[in-house]
């Protein structure tokens, strides 16, 4: 298979509770519609990870490593200012979620396929010392750490088309020339964390490698298609080794918590255009993580769109 697809349940115990947005089910709305579109015949499945200490500190700071690891056995407060709660048991889940996407990554790296999906992953808030919008600890960031520790590759592009500016991710990297970033999201005058402006294109000798693309609210697939050319021409420009894709469903139609409208056939077509563009320049390796989403239908038809994307662009 060249396609793999973490299908643990164990993901699932990252959430905030029953009645957060960032709820249990949210893992159980993709697994259902994935096996009832008979997706899971068509890819290898993978079980969950969980990442050591040390792994996760390639990326985070010691000290918030250890302040999670107490307010986790806690279980009071917050981990950042009010949007990220202090549960029992989050540093488990989420080193889960580290864990795992550093797993599809090896998978990748040797050769077991050619691409993966992680639908509970893409925490991209996460700062190095804190963290943000529900993100404890920031996967997508120890992947890119990884995968120059143990791969030496440090040529990596990221692009991120949740309604929110992957914030975590572009700060960490705005001076890193070496990290290509793509982040297509709701105009931060009106969507958290209210980053991400046109004009943020890098710092000192890493300008210029960067293209964030705030979008209107209720922007939909036309929208869409209309800025897709500059992505790929975007893209065609840089030099890089290997894929992330963080495809949010939250920039569907009718999320609760957003203002954007596109349908998964945009997340389809960004994981085709992707997929060949891998093929061409970094031996089709790509890494997708489901990122965030809270209309549980929408998770299951956009996360889905973009395994049978994956499939399709990988015979």
């Amino acid at each position: 298979m060249s396609v793999m697809v973490c299908s643990d349940e164990k993901l699932s115990a990252y959430n905030f509770g029953e009645q957060h947005p960032f709820g249990p089910a949210r893992f159980y709305a993709f697994y259902e519609e994935f096996t009832r579109q008979g997706l899971d015949k068509r890819v290898e499945l993978f079980d969950s990870v969980v990442a050591t200490q040390e792994q996760i500190e390639w990326f985070h700071d010691h000290k918030y490593v250890e302040n999670v690891k107490l307010a986790s056995m806690v279980g009071e407060g917050y981990l950042d200012r009010g949007d990220t709660p202090a549960i029992i048991g989050i540093y488990e889940a989420a080193s889960r979620v580290v864990g795992t996407s550093l797993e599809a990554m090896r998978l990748i790296m040797e050769k077991k396929c050619k691409r993966a999906f992680v639908p509970i992953a893409g925490l991209h808030h996460a700062r190095r010392k804190t963290a943000a919008g529900f993100c404890v600890f920031n996967d997508c960031a120890v992947v890119i750490e990884a995968l120059r520790k143990l791969y030496d590759i440090n040529r990596v592009l990221y692009v991120d088309i949740d309604a929110h500016h992957g914030d975590g991710v572009f700060y960490s990297y705005e001076d890193d020339p070496c990290v290509t970033i793509i982040d297509v999201h709701e105009d931060g005058h009106f969507l958290y964390p209210g980053t991400g402006a046109v004009t943020e294109s890098g710092k000192d000798k890493a300008k210029g490698s960067k293209l964030n693309i705030p979008l209107p609210m209720e922007a939909d697939d036309a929208v869409f298609d209309s800025v897709w050319p500059a992505m790929e021409s975007f893209i065609h420009k840089a030099k890089f080794d290997f894929i992330l894709l963080q495809c949010g469903a939250d920039s569907i139609k009718n999320d609760p918590i957003t203002h954007m409208a596109f349908t998964p056939l945009t997340h389809a077509k960004v994981t085709q255009g992707l997929c060949k563009i891998a093929d061409q320049v970094c031996s089709g390796r790509l890494l997708a993580t489901g990122g965030g989403g809270y209309s549980l239908d929408n998770i299951a038809q956009a996360w889905n769109a973009v395994v049978t994307a994956l499939v399709k662009s990988s015979k």
